[in-house]
């Protein structure tokens, strides 16, 4: 396992902060207005997501057309429709002109009021300048009564510049049928000249309220293949559009869809074996598939296994009132071929898990285990500096990925550093570390970041002040035995020094400096230099393999020159151009993980013969 990840959201993460609430500093927009910005330095940053971005509040009135364009060349951009108050996007947008790096979004606000519209980039801390209108859309002209379409018929039709326009921009011609209660049908469409998108729903007044889409059948290519089952009698329309802005040719057919297979009972704890074969039943995508049938009811979490020696197993669980599907897994349990796929159910009810292979023809027998999560135990109190030993059993909670952990709570600082490491003779040791909370997500792990075979050490800058779990656990899931955890405390990020050109900088690498996305530890420094002055950086040590990075000053740091062996098999050097005025930082580092030691570090003007061109 790399650890890219990781060093990625230590390093970001002290730039992370909060964030102010939608509203709060935000310019005031006029719709029908333009305005140019920049994302730069100083703007905030979206803790959830680490992203940079400006906001803009205006007014608007229910039912108004709006359309918010962001062009930038300097990063992707995307919009969001956001509340004035709101902490999540009610709209949002990456590509809608479908023109590289620019953004489209078009929405419509449900209620008079202030709104916020977010300009920001698409991950990360990039930035540069952009600019943002805001225009209110002309109401769009009648659409057309749709076309009627019988089961069983198939027709052709065009998407032309002519076709009425959704509320995303795309164009749309739209087919109407009755159905019962219940039935069950089946939506194709096909076409050569663009990607098809299939879109089914009810009329409610003007407003379409789509029920389900799909854009893409299964057995590979771009057509549309949509089982749908009619949540009540009544009249239907079907959209047929492109997944993206197209034009062209296309054919539409409305089925009978085949009945499902049928169903076997299972309740929770059982265990089940079975077989693919050719007298399997098959799924609606004509695929060979056991169906398992089980009664939930909402709030319980349950998990269920496939495991074989035969195939790669596959599972997905359903809704049986709508066939909705509701997770789906290939490998969850990380062991090759089998599943594994964890859910917490949203109703009481019946639901129905498919059994199947990740491949069309494969056969052979199979295990099914269908089980309840119950809720963890709360984590154990971690204190910094301690050394805790334990034992992963089977009694232990699972994780999604069906690994037994034990897990360690503790409280942390915005920007504090904390290392988490984990030591077993028995098996591979993992780490994670995520907020606390009901759910549990990762927001760094590691197995092996001791380099020292089957140990793990996780250094993490923590985004928020708050409280942080951590799970001590095996990378595989069969892992049992006895480990030791100790949590450090590495203080914050430091920051880079200063180095002139002509100077030598001494220093010495160890446990509290920073680390690198290999792993490695490396002091910081930064120089200033002109556009085009040769510069030669010389790194030695005596008690590591030298390392030399180098890259552009910011926030976030990117590469874009380094050197390990330039002088001799341990020591670095690399002769560097600067290609414009301004700051660069540079790394003294170690080549490889877990390397400490003295060394000197000099930055100075190449001599005259390396300047020479050959």
């Amino acid at each position: 396992m790399t650890r890219s990840s990781i060093a990625a959201c230590s390093a970001l993460a002290l730039m992370w902060a909060a964030g102010p609430a939608a509203g709060q500093d935000a310019r005031p927009l006029r719709i029908g207005a333009s305005i140019d910005g920049a994302l730069a330095d100083g703007d905030p940053v979206a803790a959830e997501d680490a992203y940079r971005y400006d906001d803009y509040s205006f007014q608007a009135r229910a039912g108004q057309r709006l359309e918010a364009l962001l062009r930038a060349d300097d990063f992707d951009a995307v919009l969001e429709f956001r509340a004035q108050d709101g902490e999540e996007a009610i709209a949002e947008d990456d590509d809608g002109l479908g023109e590289g790096t620019h953004a489209r979004l078009r929405f419509t606000p449900e209620a008079d009021g202030a709104y916020i519209l977010r300009a920001r980039n698409l991950a990360g801390l990039q930035g540069g300048d952009y600019s943002l209108s805001l225009r209110e859309r002309p109401r769009p002209p009648r659409a057309p009564r749709p076309t009627g379409i019988r089961l069983g018929q198939s027709l052709k039709g065009a998407l032309t510049a002519r076709d009425p326009e959704m509320e995303d921009g795309g164009r749309y011609d739209a087919y109407a049928f009755r159905a019962a209660a219940g039935d069950r049908l089946v939506v194709t469409l096909d076409s050569e000249a663009f990607d098809p998108m299939v879109r089914i729903g009810r009329m409610n007044g003007p407003a379409f309220e789509e029920l389900g889409q799909n854009d893409d059948a299964s057995g590979g290519g771009l057509n549309s293949r949509l089982l749908f089952i009619a949540p009540a009698a009544g009249d239907y329309v079907i959209r047929a559009t492109a997944l993206s802005e197209g034009e062209g040719d296309y054919t539409i057919g409305l089925e009978q869809a085949p009945p499902p297979p049928p169903s076997r009972p299972i309740a929770i704890g059982d265990e089940v074996e079975g077989a693919l074969g050719q007298g399997s039943s098959a799924n609606e995508d004509g695929q060979p598939a056991d169906l398992y049938r089980f009664t939930g009811v909402a709030g319980q979490r349950i998990a269920a296994e496939m495991s074989s020696d035969d195939f790669d197993t596959y599972l997905t669980l359903r809704r049986l009132s709508d066939n909705a599907v509701l997770a789906e897994d290939d490998d969850g349990l990380g062991q090759g071929t089998d599943s594994r796929l964890t859910h917490t159910l949203d109703a009481d009810g019946e639901y129905l898990i498919e059994a199947r292979a990740f491949g069309e023809e494969a056969e052979g027998d199979y295990e099914l285990r269908l089980s309840d999560i119950p809720p963890p135990p709360a984590p154990a109190a971690a204190v910094f500096g301690q050394t805790v030993e334990g034992e992963i059993t089977d009694d232990d909670p699972q994780g999604d990925g069906g690994k037994r952990y034990d897990a360690y709570v503790f409280s942390g600082t915005e920007g504090q550093r904390v290392q988490v490491i984990v030591r077993s003779g028995d098996f591979d040791a993992f780490v994670e570390i995520g907020a606390a909370g009901d759910d549990f997500a990762a927001l760094g792990s590691d197995d092996d970041g001791l380099a020292e075979g089957t140990d793990s050490r996780l250094t993490f800058s923590l985004p928020e002040t708050g409280d942080y779990v951590v799970r001590a656990q095996p990378l595989d899931a069969e892992g049992r035995g006895l480990y030791s955890i100790e949590l450090v405390d590495l203080g914050p990020e430091p920051r880079p020094g200063s180095l002139l050109v002509g100077a030598t900088a001494r220093g010495s690498l160890g446990e509290t400096d920073a680390i690198s996305e290999e792993g490695a530890y490396f002091d910081a420094y930064r120089f200033q230099a002109k556009k085009d002055e040769k510069l030669r950086l010389t790194m030695v040590s005596n008690a590591f393999d030298a390392f030399i990075d180098l890259g552009e000053d910011g926030e976030d740091f990117d590469s874009i020159a380094n050197d390990d062996d330039g002088l001799s098999d341990t020591h670095a050097r690399l002769d560097w151009t600067a290609p414009d005025d301004g700051w660069y930082v540079v790394r003294a580092r170690a080549y490889g993980p877990n390397q400490t030691g003295a060394y000197a570090l000099t930055v100075e003007r190449q001599p005259a013969n390396a300047q020479r061109e050959p």
